[in-house]
C-alpha cells in the first residue's frame, strides 16, 4: 500500500464549509428517507400493479439489499480514487432512478429502478462520514458528526410521516419525484463544495472475487432475516426452514471471507480496522444500541395500537416522542465532544436509553399518554446523546487513508443492527404474537438489555479511547 503525500489542511473554509454540510446532508437524508418512504404506498402499488404482497415487499427489498451489499466496496474504491468522486456518481445514479421509478408501468419495471437507486444510495452513504471528517476542522468535528447523526436519526423515522403527506395529495410516484430538484440541487453545489481526499489509499487493486463474497455474505443473511419476519406462505423464502438456511449460509460464506481479508494489507471489510480496540468497541456498541432501537421501533405501534387502544394518530404522536428527544440531545452531544471521552457520552446515552426502554417494558395496564411520551423521549435522548460521540470515534480512530471504509463501516453497523433487532422480534412473535401483548413486552426488556450492553461497551471504550481534544470556540 503507498499513499500520496498528506497535503496541510484542517477542514474546509468558510463559506466551502457551509455549502459542502448542505450537499453532505441533503444526500444522506434524502437516501435514508428512501429506505421506508415507500412503505405506506405499498398496499396501493401491489393493487396498481397487479402484484401480490410477497412479490410487491421487493420493492423495498431491491433497495436495502441493494445499498447494505455496496456499502463496503464503495467506501473501499472511495479511499482508492476519492470520496466526492464516489459520492457524486452515486447521487447521479440516484436520481436517475428516481426518475426512472417516477414512470414505472410495472412491478419489474419498479424493483429494477429501486435496485438502481440502492446502488446510488450506497455510493453516498458508503463515503458520508468520511467527507464529514473533510469538512470540518478537527477540532469541531463534533458539530458536524453530530448534525450528520441528527440528520440519519431524523431521516430514518420522517420516512411514513412524509409518505402519508405526499400521499393525500397526490399518488405513489410522486414518492420518488421529491429526489428529484433534490438530486440536482445536491449535484449543482456538490462540484463546487465537496472537498478532495487528503490521501488516497493506492497501489492495490479490489479483488471482483471480494467484491462478489460481500455481496453473497450479505444477501443471504438479509433475505434470510426478512424470511423469518414474512408470514405470506407464498414466499419462497418465508418458511423458518428455508429462512434459517440462508441465515446459516450466509454465515457459512462470511466466515470464508472474512478469512481472506484478514490476510490482505489493505482489506475490503475492514478487518485492519477492528484490529483497533476503540473502533471494535464503537462498532459494537452502534450495532447493539441500532438492534435496541429496531426492537422498540417495531414493538410499539402494536403496543400501542393493540393492548393500549390508541388510534393511529394518537399512536404516531405519542412515537414522535423519541424523535424529538434525539433533536433536543444530539445538538447538545455534539457540543460535548471533546471535552469528555465519547465512550463516556455514548454509556451515559445509552444508559438513559436503557432507562428509559425497561420503563416502557414496566408501563402500568392503563397508561396515560403522559406516561408514555416522557418514556420515548428518556430514549430519544439517551440515543441523541450515544449516537454523535461513538460515531466521531469510528470516523476519527482510522488513519486518514482509510476513513472511506469507516464510513463504510459506519453504515453497514446501522443496518446490521436493525436486521438484528428484526430478526430477534419475528423470533419473539413466533413464540407469543403480537396480538396477546407478552411478546411485545418481552421485546422491549430485550431491547433494555440490548442497550444496557451497548452501554458497557461505549464505558470500556474510555480506557483504550482517543485523547480528548481542546476544543476551540469557533
Amino acid at each position: 500500500m503507498s499513499a500520496a503525500a498528506p497535503t496541510v489542511r484542517d477542514g474546509l473554509p468558510q463559506p466551502q464549509r457551509i455549502y459542502s454540510m448542505i450537499v453532505i446532508l441533503l444526500g444522506i437524508a434524502v437516501s435514508v428517507l428512501d429506505g421506508t418512504i415507500v412503505n405506506l404506498a405499498l398496499p396501493g402499488i401491489a393493487h396498481e400493479l397487479d402484484a401480490s404482497p410477497s412479490t410487491a415487499i421487493w420493492v423495498i427489498n431491491a433497495y436495502q439489499i441493494a445499498t447494505l451489499v455496496l456499502l463496503l466496496p464503495l467506501a473501499a474504491l472511495g479511499d482508492r480514487v476519492g470520496y466526492r468522486r464516489v459520492y457524486l456518481v452515486g447521487m447521479v445514479l440516484f436520481t436517475a432512478a428516481s426518475l426512472m421509478a417516477f414512470f414505472a408501468q410495472s412491478l419489474g419495471m419498479l424493483i429494477a429502478a429501486r435496485t438502481l437507486q440502492g446502488l446510488g444510495a450506497a455510493g453516498i452513504m458508503s463515503v458520508n462520514a468520511a467527507l464529514v471528517r473533510l469538512t470540518f476542522p478537527a477540532a469541531v468535528l463534533g458539530r458536524g458528526v453530530a448534525m450528520n447523526s441528527l440528520t440519519v436519526a431524523v431521516a430514518s423515522v420522517a420516512g411514513p410521516t412524509l409518505a402519508a403527506a405526499i400521499l393525500s395529495v397526490a399518488s405513489w410516484p410522486w414518492l420518488f419525484a421529491l429526489n428529484l430538484p433534490l438530486g440536482l440541487l445536491v449535484l449543482g453545489l456538490g462540484f463546487k463544495a465537496l472537498p478532495h481526499n487528503i490521501v488516497k489509499a493506492s497501489g492495490l487493486r479490489i479483488a471482483p472475487l471480494d467484491v462478489a463474497l460481500n455481496i453473497l455474505m450479505f444477501s443471504l443473511i438479509f433475505i434470510g432475516a426478512d424470511g423469518l419476519g414474512v408470514r405470506d406462505t407464498g414466499a419462497a423464502h418465508g418458511t423458518p426452514a428455508v429462512a434459517w438456511g440462508l441465515l446459516g449460509a450466509g454465515v457459512l460464506v462470511g466466515v470464508f471471507y472474512i478469512g481472506r481479508q484478514r490476510k490482505l494489507p489493505l482489506p475490503l471489510f475492514p478487518v485492519d480496522l477492528l484490529r483497533i480496540p476503540v473502533f471494535a468497541l464503537s462498532m459494537c456498541t452502534s450495532v447493539m444500541a441500532f438492534c435496541a432501537q429496531m426492537l422498540a421501533y417495531i414493538a410499539m405501534p402494536f403496543l400501542l395500537l393493540g393492548p393500549y387502544g390508541r388510534t393511529h394518530v394518537e399512536a404516531g404522536l405519542l412515537i414522535s416522542a423519541w424523535p424529538l428527544g434525539i433533536v433536543v440531545a444530539a445538538p447538545i452531544a455534539g457540543r460535548l465532544i471533546g471535552r469528555y471521552a465519547d465512550g463516556l457520552l455514548g454509556g451515559v446515552g445509552m444508559s438513559l436509553m436503557a432507562v428509559g426502554l425497561a420503563c416502557l417494558a414496566m408501563l402500568p395496564e392503563h397508561a396515560g399518554n403522559a406516561d408514555i411520551a416522557w418514556r420515548l423521549a428518556l430514549c430519544g435522548i439517551g440515543f441523541g446523546l450515544f449516537q454523535s460521540p461513538n460515531n466521531h470515534t469510528i470516523v476519527t480512530s482510522p488513519p486518514p487513508h482509510r476513513s472511506g471504509a469507516a464510513s463504510g463501516m459506519l453504515g453497514s453497523a446501522r443496518l446490521t443492527g436493525q436486521t438484528l433487532g428484526a430478526v430477534l422480534l419475528a423470533v419473539l412473535f413466533s413464540f407469543w404474537p403480537p396480538q396477546e401483548g407478552r411478546g411485545l413486552v418481552i421485546a422491549l426488556a430485550l431491547a433494555a438489555c440490548c442497550a444496557a450492553c451497548a452501554a458497557v461497551t461505549s464505558t470500556l471504550r474510555v480506557r483504550v479511547g482517543l485523547p480528548v481534544r481542546p476544543v476551540s470556540g469557533a
